[in-house]
């Protein structure tokens, strides 16, 4: 890598970090990510109707003795049925026991079934037994089993063989007559000569039945239990054992019902066959005999009988997932267990029978898999197991070597892992991996490979429930082994993620209490109990029986136990999780009463990580938003846990503020008719201050009155409420609490003013969220504003809740169409009047813009200059006011009626899920050596290091150069007011004083793009820079409300694609001054600091990996602060110039009352810019409006070098690595120095327009590494000057 290759940690000579080490600014998930939930998956593993054969007809028509007259046997001849040789005894008795074998057979597969034997039957007993059964069956699954062997092959005409009463003849029975006996869903196993015609006339009739049942009109009383059955060409299986032209095979080796003894016996026809294969030969001395004394059970895979069964399964169940399509994957292998086995059973069963020239048939139609390589493994499991056949049968006991098959396959499973990804064919060996789980000798592998797999994607995790994977790993929570815990946790925790409808399996099996004992486990690592404490969130979500299980599991006491952990994603996970455990349900939020849930949640509103954060207030938010009976208890602990969410308003997080918004929503829901009492005082309290109070000239300055005013404003607003509360008919309750009447009052009015706030932030989604609920509560207040009686009910209970008898019912939420034209019209009036009031402080007393109004006049001395400046409860502005074209549609009858309030909700919870589903193991991209996004990465940094390289020679002989080569010039759309060169591009941006931003190549001269800001009209962009310029640079706009912007794709389609990474109000009470210098930022890249200032009378500072704030360090100082300046790499220094003329120094280090650690004074007016050189020994220089230059030495309050430029300036900008210093003056010139005072250049003119003088210099910048210089100026010009080309 670059960093690696330039071997130090820091730039050669000037102490900064390189590229490498440099941190990434605000490239968390939660700002590169949309915060939503992943798309829901089609749910397709899971069957729609499980279904179970729960009867079996076995239909034998043998005739032992008397061979069919149109078949040919050859002598000698297959005579073995059910593995039972029927001349060996009485034809009866004979008849009797292959029929008895036959049910053992099946028995092994199903046990539970109904059996019914017919051996050589009549038509009648046939249909006696068929009825019968199906009867007993209803709608579960019925198999007929039918043995031709004794009777004629079937005929053309769709007909099977059976007999007359005295057995003299053969009687027809049609398969049309079958279907209608049998009904649906039935399985046909045909097992005689020709039988591939059974299945095309069932075909064939099944779709004449549909057509009957489509065309016919009956009551269908003709069909079984009074009604036509569904289909039963898709409901009916068919197995056959040859084609409609083929005959049985009748090598003598070989039993006669072959298809029947695959169908039911396979291991033993498996091995038989193996034998009578040339491969036998690899094991010398193997004969039939020694085969059918293998030891051991079907059952027990600890047996080489169990084993070899055990393979079977795994490999058949294999190459079926990897030929068959999904659905009919699912249909056959997963949907019935008997039938499950028999199409297993019949792979084999055409791998067999094609070797004798017998192709079996099945309906619905299988592609062929005789020649899967899957068939080659099974070959070599069978070598390997009996080779060891001789030695076991001769040590009578003697224990067998294990077959190395799962142990190979989890190796191949393993291989495909390390290359595997979406679009790769996916990994033959899934379904042995679940096999396998069933081993304890290889679970914990398989386990680990599986969730390997699983964490591959979505994708991954549909696949393997698409095989089966579900009811394996819900078996397994039933196990104790402590060493399986985190790999179950893990897989849960992917599948969950990906399909939360699992939440009801694992409460319907007790899976609930295998997660809370991980998470109470304090031994586990965080990331496992994190994983659980997800689970549970997942098992609670929207889910009554689920908050039922986990409440009584004790979830809430284990979570509020770890609320402490120093794991942030596991201190975000318990939030969620108690979030979701007390949604709409009392008992959980009670029972977290008992426990101080809520004060506990209280120290996560202060947590370093705003994901932590927001689950906090998501789960206070669910807390207060239960919409049932309320107590007085009940009441207090709702207006208490609501006055400290208040004070999360001015989080840095829009993260936060967003949950805290959809909180606040829960709130008003509660106590709606509070909170229009609260909204109507205030606005009929502004209008009154409006006609009490004096218009207020632009010119007055600051004084300490006005500060006083805002800091009493609450008091004096929350005091009137308490006469106001009874027009809206707020009932008082007699009953005791702690809070009085006044108390409550107050806590509506700080909610109420911090939904104001955040009506105004800076993130338009966060102020679109309450816009929407502050807009519903003043409709409601305004139709509610007429003085009514109100009657009290006396039949209510004291301890009833205290919002009003008139509440609409909780299903009633805004977003739905009005009902008429009148309502939307009521609505307009209702805007119009509010809009009447003052849109952003109490001083204003002119009207703002109404719906449908004219444009609000232009010339508003006060207002223009008072309204870009915020208090800290500022009232808002009105709903309206920046977004006309909203208007608040409620359901409502009458519009008298109280409207619904406004229905905000977000998907952090879901967002926060999607993490579990997507990979979390695998190397991030960018950290991947090969990946595209780190070889971008490297030529970026490539970039970085030869443009510092390239600025060196320049650099150091600017302070003797001349620095007035305009080597760009161009009008920008409106006078620019700030200007930053992008480090290492050739782009320069230009915000202007209409809240743009132009971006320009000054080596091309073309504008790139033009972005809005968006910040409000009246106010204007002050501070701007790039963040992480030497990466991806995102744009910072700072406007002089106090608002701070972060922009990504700035570039993109001439700005029309900009995203907004975050917005936050870096300073929330900016003062209204007659000379103010707006939101001053400064931006330390190293630690990814912002330090913010201007308009007020303190520094904060905002750590932009918390987004919250660090510390407000005091100024002191009775004027602005015009510009700041930083040590970066000492990180303690912090210099701040004055708009009194004072330079302030601050160390950091330093507690906020004791950090300011000297003033220099001696300039005489408003500090233009300070600049601290870079290096340990850097001085300050700092220039006033006056005109003087001074350099000061940080351990001295004298400067230690002044001159000056004999003029006013207007602005100044110091080279940060060169000998090099701009003034702007107000005589329309700008003058270049040196730091020893020695002019290099003055600057009248722009080159190549006629000499035209340039304007009154608004901005200067220069480059941060060449010698370039950025000037912008009133007349709306950009120019851009160099030194002159080095002659060659």
């Amino acid at each position: 890598m670059a960093g690696e290759n330039d071997g130090d940690v820091y730039e050669e000579g000037e102490g900064e970090l390189v590229d490498w080490q440099l941190p990434v600014a605000f490239n968390e998930n939660r700002h590169t990510e949309k915060i939503e939930g992943s798309r829901p998956v089609t749910e397709t593993w899971r069957m729609k109707e499980r279904m179970k054969t729960v009867s079996v007809a076995l239909v034998m028509c043998l005739n032992v003795g008397v061979d069919p007259p149109d078949v040919v046997k050859t002598t000698p001849c297959a005579r073995l049925e059910c593995w039972i040789d029927p001349l060996s005894t009485s034809p009866q008795k004979a008849l009797e026991s292959i029929g008895g074998n036959l049910q053992k057979q099946y028995e092994r597969w199903q046990p539970r079934a109904r059996y019914k034997q017919s051996l050589d039957p009549t038509v009648d007993e046939v249909k006696k037994l068929c009825t019968s059964l199906r009867r007993n069956a209803k709608e579960e699954r019925v198999l007929f089993h039918y043995n031709g062997h004794g009777v004629p092959r079937p005929t053309v005409n769709g007909e099977i063989w059976v007999f007359n009463k005295s057995y003299t003849q053969y009687i027809p029975l049609s398969v049309y007559d079958l279907q209608t006996w049998m009904g649906s869903p039935s399985i046909y196993v045909f097992d005689c000569s020709n039988a591939g015609i059974i299945v095309e006339s069932f075909r064939q009739f099944s779709q004449q039945r549909d057509q009957e049942i489509d065309s016919e009109t009956t009551n269908g009383s003709q069909w079984y239990s009074g009604q036509g059955p569904p289909s039963s060409n898709k409901h009916c299986i068919q197995l056959a054992a040859c084609g409609a032209k083929e005959l049985l095979p009748m090598n003598p080796e070989l039993p006669a019902d072959l298809f029947t003894s695959c169908l039911t016996t396979p291991i033993k026809i498996a091995l038989r066959w193996y034998v009578l294969q040339n491969t036998s030969k690899l094991v010398p001395g193997l004969t039939l005999e020694m085969v059918d004394k293998i030891p051991g059970q079907q059952n027990d895979r600890r047996t080489m009988w169990g084993e070899l069964n055990w393979i079977f399964t795994a490999i058949t169940d294999t190459i079926a997932w990897n030929i068959l399509p999904k659905e009919l994957f699912q249909k056959l292998f997963r949907q019935d267990l008997l039938v499950a086995s028999l199409f297993r059973n019949f792979l084999l069963a055409e791998r067999i029978m094609r070797s004798y020239n017998c192709t079996p048939i099945s309906s619905p139609k299988l592609p062929p898999t005789y020649q899967h390589p899957m068939w080659q493994a099974w070959d070599l499991a069978l070598d390997l197991c009996l080779c060891q056949l001789p030695r076991v049968n001769e040590e009578d006991g003697s224990a067998f070597k294990h077959s190395p098959f799962f142990a190979e396959q989890l190796t191949a499973f393993q291989v495909w892992l390390s290359f595997g990804r979406e679009d790769r064919r996916p990994p033959e060996q899934l379904p042995i991996v679940l096999q396998v789980l069933l081993s304890q000798v290889h679970r914990l592998r398989a386990l680990d490979l599986l969730g390997k797999f699983l964490d591959l994607g979505p994708w991954a995790v549909s696949l393997a429930l698409s095989v089966g994977i579900f009811p394996y790993v819900l078996k397994l929570l039933q196990s104790s082994a402590r060493e399986l815990r985190p790999l179950l946790v893990f897989i849960w925790a992917k599948i969950l993620a990906v399909d939360s409808s699992c939440q009801a399996d694992l409460v319907k099996d007790n899976g609930h209490k295998y997660f809370l004992s991980i998470l109470a486990d304090p031994y586990l690592p965080a990331e496992h109990r994190t994983m659980a404490a997800f689970v549970l969130a997942m098992i609670v979500n929207e889910y009554q029986q689920g908050q039922e299980a986990a409440l009584q599991g004790g979830v809430i006491s284990v979570c509020l136990e770890q609320l402490g952990d120093r794991n942030s994603t596991l201190r975000q996970w318990l939030a969620l999780c108690l979030g979701k455990v007390w949604t709409n349900f009392d008992n959980a939020r009670w029972c977290g009463v008992r426990d101080s849930a809520h004060e506990k949640l209280y120290k996560l509103l202060l947590d370093p990580v705003p994901e932590v954060r927001a689950a906090a207030v998501f789960a206070l938010g669910a807390f207060i938003s239960n919409r049932s009976e309320r107590s007085d208890h009940a009441i207090q602990i709702d207006l208490g846990v609501g006055m400290r969410l208040a004070e999360v308003a001015s989080d840095g997080s829009p993260l936060v503020r967003k949950e805290l918004a959809v909180a606040f929503g829960g709130l008003v829901v509660q106590f709606e008719g509070q909170f229009a009492a609260v909204a109507s005082q205030m606005l009929e309290e502004e209008k009154l201050k409006d006609r009490n109070t004096p218009i207020v000239s632009a010119e007055a300055p600051a004084t300490p009155t006005t500060v006083t005013s805002l800091q009493s404003y609450p008091s004096s607003s929350s005091t009137s409420v308490e006469s106001a509360g009874s027009h809206d008919g707020l009932r008082r309750d007699s009953s005791s609490s702690s809070l009085s009447g006044l108390a409550f009052k107050n806590v509506h009015m700080c909610v109420w003013r911090s939904l104001l706030l955040l009506a105004m932030d800076p993130h338009t989604e966060v102020a679109d969220m309450a816009k929407k609920i502050v807009n519903s509560v003043r409709l409601r207040a305004s139709l509610c504003a007429k003085p009514k009686m109100v009657i009290q009910n006396s039949q209510m209970s004291h301890s009833a809740p205290c919002s009003p008898s008139n509440k609409p019912p909780a299903n009633m939420m805004i977003g739905t169409p009005p009902q008429n034209l009148d309502m939307i019209n009521s609505v307009d009036e209702v805007r119009n009047r509010d809009n009447q009031s003052p849109g952003r402080t109490s001083m204003l007393v002119t009207p703002v813009r109404g719906s449908g109004q004219g444009a609000q006049p232009p010339h508003q001395p006060y207002s223009m200059q008072f309204s870009r400046h915020r208090k800290i409860f500022d009232k808002g502005p009105t709903p309206i006011e920046e977004k006309e074209e909203e208007v608040p549609t409620i359901t409502t009858t009458t519009a008298a009626s109280p409207p619904n309030l406004g229905a905000v909700s977000t998907e952090f919870f879901q967002w926060s899920f999607r993490h579990f589903a997507q990979p979390v193991h695998r190397m991030r991209e960018m950290s991947d050596p090969e990946s595209g996004l780190h070889h971008q990465r490297e030529f970026r940094f490539l970039r970085n290091s030869h443009v510092r390289r390239d600025a060196r020679e320049d650099q150091n002989r600017a302070g003797f150069s001349r620095l007035d080569d305009q080597i760009f010039v161009n009008r920008n759309q409106f006078p620019p007011s700030v200007v930053k060169f992008h480090p290492y591009k050739s782009h320069i941006a230009v915000a202007d004083k209409e809240s743009g931003v132009s971006i320009w190549n000054w080596e091309q001269g073309t504008r790139l793009s033009y972005i809005i800001n968006d910040n409000p009209k009246s106010t204007r962009i002050t501070a701007m820079d790039y963040i992480n310029a030497h990466d991806k640079a995102l744009l910072m706009c700072g406007s002089d409300d106090g608002a701070v912007r972060i922009w990504r794709k700035y570039m993109v389609d001439d700005g029309k694609g900009k995203e907004l990474v975050t917005a936050f109000q870096a300073l929330s009470d900016m003062l209204p001054l007659s000379r103010g210098s707006g939101l001053v930022c400064e931006w330390e890249q190293d630690s990814g600091m912002l330090l913010a200032s201007g308009d007020v009378r303190v520094i904060r500072l905002w750590d932009t990996q918390k987004e919250m704030k660090l510390q407000d360090i005091p100024t002191s100082a009775d004027s602005c602060v015009t510009s700041l300046a930083c040590d970066s790499m000492g990180r303690s220094l912090l210099i701040a110039g004055c708009g009194d003329g004072t330079v302030r120094l601050f160390d950091r280090r330093l507690a906020p009352t004791e950090c300011r650690v000297m003033t220099l004074k001696e300039h005489s007016g408003w500090v233009v810019n300070v600049h601290l050189q870079k290096g340990t020994e850097g001085k300050i220089i700092s220039a006033s409006a006056g005109g003087d230059i001074k350099m000061w030495d940080p351990r001295f309050t004298e400067s230690v070098r002044s001159f000056s430029t004999q003029s006013s300036i207007t602005s100044m900008a110091v080279h940060p690595r060169a000998d090099v210093i701009a003034c702007g003056s107000v005589n329309q010139s700008i003058s270049v120095y040196n730091q020893s005072g020695d002019s290099l250049s003055l600057i009248k003119y722009h080159e190549g327009f006629l000499g035209q003088r340039i304007g009154t210099i608004s901005c200067l910048t220069f480059h941060p590494y060449l010698v370039r210089l950025a000037a912008g100026s009133n007349d709306a010009f950009v120019s851009v000057y160099s030194s002159p080309a080095k002659r060659s």
